[in-house]
């Protein structure tokens, strides 16, 4: 028997002197991913990604980027059982320089682009981080061709 489970998180990012770099935590196993968690009750999606970044980050001040929203799923073992997992990504930029270890993890590090695919152990996460980088990337160029602040704001 399969038992279904759902997850939500976001990939978070900061800028740091005009270089954009993503909060990575190191898991208990040793995999490197991004903040990220079970739903719980009748929590939606992103109101988990929020809590589980508040939570496992320890960041309190940034927003989420409207318009994004990827998954990825696999399947683990867990007390006898076989379990499905989805896990849902959004973005979130920080507007915190810095971020605290909980419990949960092991380590964390601000990393930028290259070196945050080369430390992402799963394909999963590793190709939705590419997929938000590029999104960032167009919605920084738009808003330089319209001299709006979407991505900044």
């Amino acid at each position: 028997m399969t038992v279904e489970a759902v997850s939500a998180g976001a990939i978070l990012f900061r800028d740091t002197r005009g270089r954009r770099e993503y909060l990575l935590l190191k898991s208990r196993p040793g995999d490197w991913e991004f903040p990220k968690g079970g739903v719980e009750g009748n929590e939606e999606l992103q109101q988990t990604a929020i809590r589980e970044v508040k939570e496992e980050a320890g960041i309190g001040d940034f927003r989420l980027i409207d318009g994004f929203r990827e998954d990825y799923d696999y399947v683990f073992e867990a007390n006898g059982k076989t379990i499905h997992k989805t896990v849902h990504l959004f973005i979130a930029r920080s507007f915190e320089a810095s971020a605290e270890l909980s419990k949960e993890h092991r380590d964390l590090q601000w990393r930028d682009y290259e070196q945050a695919i080369n430390t992402i152990t799963q394909d999963g996460p590793r190709e939705i981080l590419e997929r938000a980088h590029q999104y960032l990337d167009d919605l920084a160029e738009q808003d330089e061709e319209d001299g709006t602040t979407t991505y900044l704001g």
